[in-house]
This record gives structure tokens, C-alpha cells and sequence, in this order.
């Protein structure tokens, strides 16, 4: 195991370590706010405290510590700090000074409460306004479910600044930024994979997020903007980031309607280190209220959106009208809003751009409206490739998802890809995983479109019409009978050479009753 391995892992036992000791009075899938709360807010107090003194160490006063200024002295830079770096922390107020305190603090609930209102407020009135705004509004410090007294809940806000102190993130400007963003991840899928649905509908597994991401980025280095209309916890938009490097990368734009994820969301961007200039994060109902319609077009999209869930479809008059999903002629079924996801990226793709969608599959096969929108869409040739997922992939479902590959203008203008990757994943305890190999195997497939036996098939635009333009990959790529073919003219051969030998085998056990009996 490399030394960065054994790190990780290190790191991820002592986030298990601090959830163990927590968990009881709160449920795990909402106690991760805290945990990711007070990461979040080491993680801003470090990223300050490093700005601050590498800028006046750089400049000559080697000496410099802000830590140890006093809060009337900090004031002297607070306007400037704000302009680069969008928020401000007094130097009483950061993680460090804080917590040498924590132990000897009986109003600790009411410092950290003034102390997360303070941050949000340094950014009041400034562009980094909205991107600060609520970010701490899920840690309430003065939950009862921490104990039903001041000094319970203190006793459990003690412990949790006790663990997160513990972790062992490394020298800020070496490795901080991936081991917060670990951390981050890290919590998401443990508290995802306990709460089921409840928690897994916000979080994709990070080697789906990775295959979606590098399907609308084939042949490229570098990306104008990027989008998730349905961002969860944005770890979708920031596999972006790990991939090319942020530098490479215009910006990151999403949109989340529950506001809980929301908030995590852009903590995520803050603790995978994109400044608040970089992404553009809004809460709202996608395809009610499209908040990014100023931004298009986007160069990549990637989304995981819910799976056939409620939407006001045609019980609200002015959607048919909508220029998103107005050229399909037909809204998506009020029970099932998949297509109105689908209708939603295509609408904000660039002409250059690529789109990879997670599905549920009975899209790809039922009738009426959607069928209807399958049409609009295969016969203007925007769908590019359909990807058979396995099932037991996501969190909270055992459903074999797939991925829908959009593109407004297709290099190979007359065929659909179907690929079956439905076996490309490791089983690993009661989930199945997909492996950097399993991940190289489909991508290697969709970029060079080459047909395997019972893997891949490009099919003909009017070959799909014919099927009533079913989309389904099993319609198209054969699935391989492994069953043992039996030759029967042997096995009758093999039949009548055993009873042969139970014959004799009989006759040879009665003569030796025979002669034990005489």
C-alpha cells in the first residue's frame, strides 16, 4: 500500500472513529452535517490562515502569524481579504484558537453559533454573497437531539472538535486539499450506503461520477463550463476537477432543490479548493424554476437525476410552451419526469457539447409520451450512445441504471451505440463496483464505436424505428448463453455405460451375498 494510501485510509478511520462516538441521539444521515460542518470550518479557518501568512511571509515579515493577532489588529486587512478570498474569519474566531478553548467553554454552543454567523456575514453585500448565505444553517448547535442540555450538547460539540482536530490532514500546501476533499467523499458514501435511498439519492458513487465525466470530455484537456441540473452534492461536477485540474476547467454550474444538499453541495466546491469565483451553485426547481438560462450554452453535462418522480407536467399550461421541452410536441408523463431531465440538458448543451445521463431503464422502452420523446430524439439523431449499467451500483436501489449519451451534432450521424456493460463490475460485499479496468473497457468502447459479439452494436437510425423505437440494449446487443451445450447421441452413450456398470456392480454384490450366506 503506497504511503498516500495508508494516509487515506488512516484518515477514513478516524472519521469512522468520530461517528461511532456520535451517533446515537441523532440519526447517522443527518449527524453527517456536523462532522461535514466542522470539517468545512476547519478547512476555511486553514485555507485563511495559510492565505494570510504565505502573502505576508512573501512580502518580507517572516515572523507574521495571524493566528496570534489580535482581532482589533485584523481588522486593518479584513476589506481586502474579503475581495480575494470572499469571506473572513477573526483570528479568535479560527478552528485553532477555538479549540483550545472548546474544553473550558460552557456557552461553546452559543461561540460556534456567533461564530458561523459571523463568517456568513463577512461576505454580506459582496459577490461571494450568495455563495456564503446559509452554508452553516444545517449545523444547529442548539439542536435538542444533542442532548436535551446546554452542557450535553456541548459535551457532544466537544467531541466532535476533538475528532475533526484529530485528523491528520498533512501540510496544508502539500496534500490538505485532497485529504478535506477524501474526508468529504468519504463521509457522503458511508452515511449514503446506511441511509439508503433517504441519503443515496444525493450522492453518486465516485467511479460512476468518473465515467460520466470522462464520456463529455473524450479527446479534450481542456472544458468550458460544466453542468448538473440535478447536482446532489456536486460530486459529479467536481470528478471535473480531479480529471483536467481546475485550471482547465471555465467553471462549475449547478442547480439543487433540496436545500440541505444544497448547502453541501457548496461546501463540497470549498473543501475540493474552487474559489467562490469558479462555481455558480443555485437552489431551486430545476424544471420549474431553470436558474442558469443566462450561463448556456455548457460545454459537458453530467446529471444522476431522481428516478421517475413526480412533476407538474401538463397540468401546467405554460411548460408545453417552454422552449426546453416544447420541440418534442408532448410533455413527459406527470409521474415520471425522467424525459423532462433529458429534454432539460439537451436544451442547455453546446453545439460542441456532450451530455451523459444517468436512467432509469424503463425509459428506454415504455410507450406513450415517453415513447413519443424517444422519437423526437433518435430522429434528430441527439442521442449518440446508450450504456447498460450493472445493477446494485447506487446506493438506496439494486436497479440496473444506464447511461444516455446526448450530442447535438453527431459525427456519425446515422447510428446509435448500444453497449452492454452490464458484467463490467467487481462485487464487493452486497454492491457491485466498477474498477478503473471495467471504467477503461466502456470508454475505450464508446470512443472508438467498434462492435463487440454480445458487448456492443452501433444500430441504424431507422432499424430503431422499426422497433418501435425502443432503446433498450438488450433489444440490440445479444445476450451470450453461457449454458453447456449437450450433445444428446454422447450422453445417451455415457447413459448406457454407467447402467452397464451398476449391472455388474449388482451382479458382483449378490455373488458376494451369496457366498457370505452359504
Amino acid at each position: 500500500m503506497s504511503k498516500r494510501e495508508q494516509e487515506r485510509q488512516q484518515l477514513y478511520s478516524t472519521i469512522w472513529g468520530i461517528a461511532n462516538k456520535l451517533r446515537g441521539s441523532i440519526d447517522g444521515w443527518d449527524f453527517k452535517q456536523y462532522v461535514l460542518g466542522i470539517i468545512f470550518y476547519r478547512y476555511i479557518s486553514e485555507n485563511l490562515l495559510n492565505y494570510i501568512n504565505e502573502g505576508e511571509h512573501k512580502s518580507g515579515n517572516k515572523n507574521f502569524d495571524y493566528i496570534k493577532l489580535t482581532d482589533k489588529e485584523s481588522q486593518k486587512i479584513k476589506e481586502d481579504i474579503i475581495k480575494s478570498k470572499g469571506f473572513f474569519i477573526l483570528p479568535s474566531e479560527l478552528f485553532e484558537n477555538v479549540f483550545k478553548k472548546a474544553e473550558h467553554d460552557e456557552n461553546l454552543n452559543t461561540t460556534l453559533e456567533n461564530i458561523f454567523k459571523n463568517i456568513e456575514a463577512s461576505a454580506n453585500g459582496t459577490k461571494s454573497d450568495e455563495d456564503f448565505r446559509g452554508l452553516f444553517e444545517d449545523i444547529d448547535v442548539n439542536n435538542k437531539k444533542l442532548g436535551s442540555t446546554v452542557k450535553e450538547r456541548n459535551k457532544k460539540l466537544l467531541a466532535l472538535l476533538e475528532g475533526v482536530n484529530e485528523m491528520k490532514l498533512g501540510n496544508y500546501q502539500d496534500n490538505t486539499i485532497d485529504a478535506f476533499g477524501d474526508a468529504y467523499e468519504f463521509l457522503m458514501g458511508m452515511y449514503a450506503s446506511e441511509a439508503g435511498k433517504s441519503g443515496g439519492e444525493y450522492f453518486t458513487p465516485q467511479e460512476v461520477s468518473e465515467l460520466l465525466a470522462r464520456i463529455t470530455i473524450v479527446g479534450k484537456k481542456k472544458i468550458g463550463k460544466v453542468y448538473d441540473p440535478t447536482v446532489g452534492s456536486g460530486s459529479l461536477l467536481l470528478k471535473f476537477a480531479k480529471i483536467l485540474g481546475k485550471k482547465n476547467i471555465q467553471g462549475f454550474y449547478g442547480q439543487e432543490k433540496n436545500l440541505t444538499t444544497y448547502n453541501l453541495c457548496r461546501i463540497n466546491m470549498f473543501l475540493h479548493d474552487i474559489s467562490y469565483e469558479d462555481f455558480n451553485i443555485k437552489h431551486g426547481d430545476t424544471l420549474l424554476e431553470p436558474l442558469h438560462l443566462n450561463e448556456i450554452p455548457f460545454e459537458a453535462i453530467v446529471s444522476n437525476p431522481p428516478y421517475s418522480i413526480n412533476w407538474e407536467g401538463k397540468k401546467n399550461a405554460t411548460l408545453i410552451n417552454d422552449p426546453r421541452f416544447s420541440p418534442a410536441g408532448i410533455l413527459a408523463p406527470e409521474s415520471k419526469a425522467d424525459f423532462a431531465f433529458i429534454m432539460h440538458s439537451l436544451s442547455h448543451l453546446a453545439p460542441n457539447g456532450v451530455a451523459a445521463i444517468v436512467c432509469f431503464p424503463g425509459i428506454l422502452y415504455r410507450s406513450g409520451a415517453e415513447q413519443k420523446i424517444r422519437k423526437y430524439l433518435v430522429d434528430n439523431n441527439f442521442i449518440d450512445c446508450i450504456i447498460q449499467l450493472p445493477s446494485n451500483l447506487f446506493f438506496g436501489t439494486s436497479i440496473a441504471t444506464c447511461i444516455m449519451v446526448l450530442k447535438k451534432n453527431k459525427e456519425n450521424v446515422n447510428d446509435i451505440l448500444f453497449i452492454d456493460a452490464s458484467k463490467e463490475c467487481n462485487k464487493v460485499t452486497n454492491s457491485n463496483k466498477l474498477s478503473e479496468t471495467n471504467i477503461e473497457t466502456i470508454l475505450n468502447t464508446f470512443k472508438d464505436r467498434k462492435e463487440k459479439k454480445h458487448f456492443s452494436k452501433r444500430v441504424k437510425i431507422n432499424e430503431i424505428a422499426e422497433q418501435d423505437y425502443s432503446l433498450s440494449v438488450n433489444t440490440y446487443v445479444e445476450i451470450e448463453d453461457k449454458k453447456e451445450i449437450i450433445d444428446i447421441k454422447v450422453l445417451n452413450k455415457e447413459i448406457d455405460e454407467i447402467t452397464k456398470k451398476c449391472d455388474s456392480l449388482r451382479k458382483d454384490i449378490k455373488k458376494i451375498i451369496k457366498e457370505i450366506e452359504g
